[in-house]
């Protein structure tokens, strides 16, 4: 009797593997260089207007166009066309026309580049006791005992009342002062320790050292106020009257790193959510072929304290960016056209989740958390107790991002933002999920998301790109 080979039982359970294990050599060169690429950006792009800025000379390097020539002139986008849109120097869409009609849909990878920072108040220039001072208002959620006694930087505009704009960024080169928020000696602290350590640092204790010299005016009132205005009229030509219209944020000074002994991960500030957002945006700039689909990306604003105001997510700049490249992409118009387009759309929302930190690992549920350098993490739902403010994205349109990613070799993950009624969080998920279309939430994970500086993994950023770019060139078949 002839022998027979034994049949191999298939295994049947799920297992994920640390990326390095499953990651090939031509993948991990590639690695390196958009991991350099990204680390020149977040050094540079420190705010939601620089981000933007840095973006738009991406975009026309790469031979995009402003959209707004094709608005005035009328002139027709055909396929292969790309084109992007601004809002106020902070939103941003940009788009690679694909070969279907725009009905069809979009498939859209949608980041946001603000970050949690500490801003300056409108009238924030003060003296006290010898020192002058700004105040501040906080941006987004922080722990505000983290901001304290870091080297700080200044970052923003003045908008003078004729229009003209002064761009300033202080403490970013190694020849620039830095600022600082002061804290309470140990010898000093014992209230300070008995406090929590939500009320250790208030809100209204966060204001910034500015200067520490008082100008040599006898009769002068506060000479260590006059002094710092004396320095800005100098370098910037303002006055302090121009801080009424001024948009000024304070954030961490210094570049990136790379972190570990390995070189495995990058340190730094912002990578929520602009980890997210230049690697969707790279990946649009690499599309080699006109895509099946119109291609988005949406750099957006605002998403750190709700998407409000018009340049978050919750007003209708996407909406209006769509019916204006609805009108130059067809010969018939109509509401009922772009309403098609939206609910006929998919979406990332390229947004960071957090990782299981050995460190905390009471917060997390470990069988549903995301691992360093496990891939890209994909969404399903986020919220916070019984999924509240989460799009909570169809089993079906989970089993297409499956298949999208498996078949371009996309290392990937799941996870949730810690366990049930731990808390919990929110991304513009739900926004665009009011169109109709089909969203669900894709990003890289984070140790100490919201702190000043944050860790990410190299492997997850690259398979955040390679990701963003499979779901922005694959069709749907």
């Amino acid at each position: 009797m002839k022998k027979t080979a034994k049949s191999k039982i298939s295994d049947l359970t799920y297992a994920r593997k640390n990326g390095y294990e499953r990651i090939s050599r031509s993948d991990l060169k590639h690695s390196d260089e958009i991991n350099k690429l990204y680390m020149d950006f977040i050094g540079k792009a420190k705010t939601e207007r620089e981000s933007h800025d840095e973006a738009v000379a991406m975009l026309e390097a790469a031979g995009f166009r402003n959209m707004s020539a094709h608005e005035k002139s009328g002139a027709r986008l055909n396929p292969g066309d790309k084109v992007y849109r601004s809002c106020e120097g902070k939103t941003l869409m940009a788009v690679t026309v694909g070969r279907k009609p725009l009905e069809a849909g979009l498939h859209i990878v949608g980041g946001h580049t603000d970050s949690p920072r500490i801003d300056l108040k409108q009238n924030p220039l003060y003296e006290n006791s010898g020192l002058a001072l700004l105040d501040t208002h906080y941006y987004g959620g922080i722990k505000k005992y983290q901001w304290v006694t870091i080297p700080l930087a200044l970052h923003g505009v003045f908008i003078k009342p004729d229009g003209r704009k002064v761009t300033v960024s202080i403490g970013e080169d190694p020849s620039d002062p830095v600022f600082c928020i002061t804290d309470l000696l140990p010898h000093l602290a014992a209230d300070q320790y008995k406090k929590t350590i939500g009320e250790a640092i208030p809100g209204e204790g966060l204001d910034v050292v500015a200067g520490s010299i008082p100008v040599a005016e006898k009769d002068r009132k506060e000479k260590f106020k006059y002094n710092v205005l004396k320095i800005l009229k100098a370098k910037y030509g303002v006055t302090e009257e121009d801080f009424l219209s001024a948009e000024l944020e304070i954030v961490p000074a210094g570049k990136p790193r790379e972190a570990g002994l390995d070189r495995s991960m990058i340190l730094a500030y912002g990578h929520d959510d602009r980890v997210c957002a230049y690697t969707g945006l790279k990946a649009l700039l690499d599309l080699k072929a006109v895509p099946e689909y119109t291609s988005c990306v949406l750099l957006c604003d605002k998403e750190e304290i709700g998407s409000v105001g018009s340049t978050g997510m919750a007003a209708n700049f996407f909406e209006n960016t769509a019916a204006e490249l609805l009108n130059l992409t067809t010969d018939s118009y109509s509401e009922l056209t772009l309403k098609r387009a939206l609910s006929n759309s998919w979406m990332l929302s390229a947004d960071v989740n957090a990782l299981f930190d050995p460190m905390f690992p009471s917060v997390s549920e470990k069988r549903n958390s995301a691992f360093l350098n496990h891939g890209v993490c994909v969404t399903k739902y986020c919220g916070s107790r019984g999924k509240s403010g989460s799009s909570d994205a169809s089993a079906e349109f989970m089993a297409h991002i499956r298949r999208i990613f498996d078949r371009n070799g996309v290392i990937w993950q799941t996870g949730e933002l810690g366990k049930v009624d731990q808390g919990g969080g929110g991304t513009i998920a739900y926004l665009m999920a009011r169109y109709g279309m089909q969203v669900i939430d894709c990003g890289v994970g984070l140790f100490s998301m919201h702190a000043p500086m944050e860790l990410a993994g190299k492997l997850d950023i690259f398979m955040a790109y390679k990701g963003y770019l499979a779901f922005l060139k694959d069709g749907r078949k």
